[in-house]
């Protein structure tokens, strides 16, 4: 934990907020036991915060951060958190929203970024599900329309999430942890056959 990069990443949740037309930025902390690291990373947060007056921020330690999303998920906006609390705050979101299945997930960077499942409880190593060809692929097409709205693609990102959305609202084609029983591929094919 540096300050360096406590500042780039509140630095980036503000102006993803800006851009995005956000209204509320939430920093996770566990500062109350992680006094130095967390400290600094709240220190970096709050010295940000104040560039963005229209925005606003508030703080949350990480325990109660996860009882409120369940709870009451309606009052967050744009989170911001060390890489640790990210991983467990993804997890009860995907819980939230039906599972690991259909949670989309980015890490950016400066210079690079990567698109991917947004958490990973329960999935990591688990090759039966692949072999058996039930893995859900909502999580990896979510994940791409991110991908294309990041690289200024937005009406692709639009088409992909709609097509996802309407094949999971006719509930038709679902893989088994959405309740259905089918298979990654036919899942695969209802999205494609929604694009074109």
């Amino acid at each position: 934990m540096t300050k360096f990069c406590s500042e780039r990443i509140a630095k980036y949740a503000f102006e993803y907020a800006y851009l995005n037309n956000r209204k509320k930025v939430t920093a996770v902390h566990k500062a109350n036991i992680m006094k130095l690291a967390d400290g600094l990373f709240l220190e970096s947060c709050r010295e940000v915060a104040t560039k963005y007056p229209g925005i606003q921020y508030s703080e949350i330690i990480v325990d109660n951060c996860c009882m409120q999303l369940v709870a009451k998920p309606e009052q967050f906006d744009v989170m911001v958190t060390p890489n640790l609390y990210g991983n467990l705050v993804s997890n009860v979101a995907a819980g939230i929203a039906g599972g690991t299945g259909v949670m989309p997930g980015g890490n950016v960077g400066q210079d690079h970024a990567i698109f991917e499942q947004g958490a990973s409880a329960g999935n990591v190593g688990n090759d039966k599900i692949v072999q058996q060809k039930k893995a859900n692929p909502v999580a990896l097409f979510l994940s791409s329309a991110m991908m294309l709205r990041h690289l200024q693609f937005p009406s692709f990102a639009d088409r992909l999430e709609s097509a996802v959305k309407s094949v999971i609202a006719e509930g038709k084609y679902r893989t088994r942890d959405l309740g259905g029983t089918s298979t990654t591929q036919e899942v695969t094919d209802a999205v494609i056959a929604k694009l074109d």
